[in-house]
């Protein structure tokens, strides 16, 4: 308790006053008892994410007492404007996420393209850290981190958007006592994402989005009840430092997080580990790229078309190296050689052709 009356905030072992924020019954004078509060929210979207955060945010307290962190699914290159987007609301302050900044209450921290956002204590840790789900930044490293060094204090937003990332992070806020909240996919602009987390997670509320504003509002003022901490399961350790590219520890091996699996990873073409847990079944490499089994089907999708195109491109150039060699050797050979030669060529390339033009090499089938 601050000797200014207002609500401390606890970073690295000491604690800050926050005069802005109310002071509950729970805080007492003269006294180090402080009650937790829900004060950590996460929010993971992809399609449709920028319009649905946009409507949380403009709905929220200006005294909300919680920090918000955003990932959306974003291009590498592309421009970085959700924070000033967030802003137009004037209610809590959007900012860039920086490595090493101080977490605040009443404020939205954004990930940056390429980049994943974790959260650490009292901090913000933003990395160019493995992709996960073919994505950086991903939703389930930053639930992770969240719900390893937070537990019962987080509370999980899953929204709009393609695929299933941020399914098994969710999963993981919800193991360590958060609550979980997922965008009603009947409103969702794109419901695959808020459908797998209602697959694959006990929920504690499915909700159309204009009701989460509200429901945020309430569960961050409520105290939560006096209980023992548990550590975090070692994997959700070991996936939060693969994530921000910690060193392992010695028996933090491959082998320890699940068995090996007969695929290779769509990115960079290593061995695959299969993930020994509950929840959608996934997939890691020894470099740290982590798939559930929908995003990985995706990531083999773009890799059999780039190999179709390359594919496309040996046969076109095996063309041209046989016409050169016919006007160099021509008289070697019948000119109905070498026409036969090109001609099974052609007809290898219409067939490849038509496999990229119908859009079925690699399609994934629908569920």
């Amino acid at each position: 308790m601050s000797p200014l009356g207002g609500r401390c905030f606890e970073h690295s072992g000491d604690f800050r006053p926050i005069t802005a924020l109310l002071i509950t019954p729970a805080h007492f004078v003269g006294s180090s008892f402080r009650v937790e509060h829900r004060d950590i929210v996460v929010i993971g979207a992809s399609s449709g994410g920028i319009e649905a955060i946009q409507k949380i945010v403009r709905a929220l307290p200006a005294d909300l007492p919680a920090s918000l962190f955003v990932v959306i699914h974003t291009a590498p290159y592309s421009p970085f404007l959700l924070p000033g987007i967030l802003n137009r609301a004037e209610t809590l302050l959007a900012v860039e996420s920086q490595d090493g900044m101080t977490i605040q209450p009443g404020r939205v921290y954004v990930a940056r393209p390429d980049h994943h956002l974790l959260i650490g204590p009292g901090h913000v840790h933003v990395v160019r850290g493995p992709r996960e789900n073919l994505a950086r930044p991903a939703v389930d490293p930053l639930f992770r981190s969240a719900a390893r060094h937070y537990g019962r204090r987080v509370i999980g937003i899953i929204l709009t958007g393609n695929l299933d990332d941020g399914s098994s992070g969710l999963l993981a806020v919800k193991r360590r006592g958060g609550v979980a909240i997922v965008q009603d996919p009947d409103e969702a602009r794109f419901p695959s994402m808020p459908l797998s987390a209602l697959r694959y997670v006990d929920v504690d509320h499915r909700v159309p989005l204009r009701e989460i504003p509200g429901l945020l509002d309430r569960l961050t003022r409520e105290p939560l009840p006096s209980t023992t901490a548990e550590e975090p399961p070692p994997l959700m350790v070991t996936e939060t430092k693969i994530a921000s590219r910690q060193p392992l520890d010695g028996v933090e091996t491959m082998e320890t997080l699940g068995t090996l699996a007969p695929y290779s990873c769509p990115e960079c073409h290593g061995p695959l580990w299969r993930i020994t847990d509950v929840g959608p079944l996934r997939f890691r490499c020894h470099v740290g790229h982590g798939y559930t089994a929908e995003a990985m089907q995706a990531g083999q999708t773009g890799s059999l078309e780039d190999g179709l195109w390359e594919i496309l491109r040996l046969l076109q150039e095996r063309i041209s190296l046989f016409r050169e060699m016919q006007e160099r050797e021509g008289a070697a050979h019948s000119k109905g050689d070498w026409d036969k030669r090109v001609s099974a060529l052609e007809a290898d390339i219409a067939v490849v052709q038509r496999l990229i033009a119908s859009g079925r090499a690699g399609a994934t089938p629908a569920p």
